[in-house]
């Protein structure tokens, strides 16, 4: 790998309808406690598109960094190559064969959530209000409003796509499941909870990189640290 720095580094990957600004708490936390974060912009096109674009990301870092994803940001990371850790947060972890949307997908009130938008065919956004709800619902108002307005138009079809790796066969990897979450069903969580060498539960909503950035925060450090540098 080329690149700068040489010490701890995290990657974090947003889901469907975000924008790297959602992790921007927690970039600062962790760049406070002098880790090297990256947040790649997906929205690509596809499932493989946003692959590349973490890769790419992952491939300018001079260690094997921590992968966050977040939702659909499961299935992105469970195909990147390089990643020390991998961190599930209330995230797809597809086997091979499997699609974000053929594990289960959104919820009923996620589903009812999504609305087409202008734009090519299948193009889709969320509706503000019930997106506040389903998405950070745990989270005070004013916070709620932002992190919604930051929410963008989606291109159709990443959800069903195939990841052609599966680094949570080989890399450790630990899933923090959101007990309070209404987007994916927490019961799916805990069954593609059992696929990782770790679990976590955390009684929060869909999005605690909003509601609860410290979290996220202590967690990456804490896995971080558990890592030796390479030689």
């Amino acid at each position: 790998m080329g690149g700068v720095g040489g010490g701890p580094a995290a990657v974090l990957v947003h889901g469907l309808y975000h924008r790297p600004e959602h992790f921007a708490p927690v970039a600062e936390g962790l760049r406070a406690a002098g880790v090297e974060v990256v947040v790649p912009e997906l929205h690509r096109g596809s499932l493989a598109a946003d692959t590349a674009a973490v890769q790419a990301a992952v491939d300018a870092l001079r260690e094997p960094p921590l992968l966050l994803g977040h939702s659909y940001g499961g299935s992105v990371i469970t195909g990147v190559h390089g990643g020390c850790h991998l961190v599930y947060v209330a995230a797809f972890v597809p086997d091979v064969g499997e699609s974000a949307a053929a594990l289960g997908g959104a919820s009923p009130w996620l589903r009812a959530a999504i609305e087409p938008a202008a734009g090519p065919v299948g193009t889709t956004l969320l509706h503000p209000g019930r997106a506040a709800e389903v998405l950070y619902g745990d989270c005070p108002e004013p916070l709620a409003a932002r992190a919604v307005g930051l929410l963008r138009a989606q291109a159709p079809g990443c959800g069903r796509g195939v990841p052609e790796h599966h680094g949570w066969k080989r890399t450790p990897s630990t899933y923090v499941v959101c007990a309070g979450d209404r987007a994916i069903d927490p019961a799916l969580q805990r069954t593609m909870a059992a696929r990782c060498t770790g679990v976590r539960e955390w009684r929060t909503g869909h999005s605690p990189f909003v509601s609860r950035p410290a979290l996220v925060v202590e967690l990456v450090k804490e896995l971080l640290a558990g890592v030796s540098p390479r030689p």
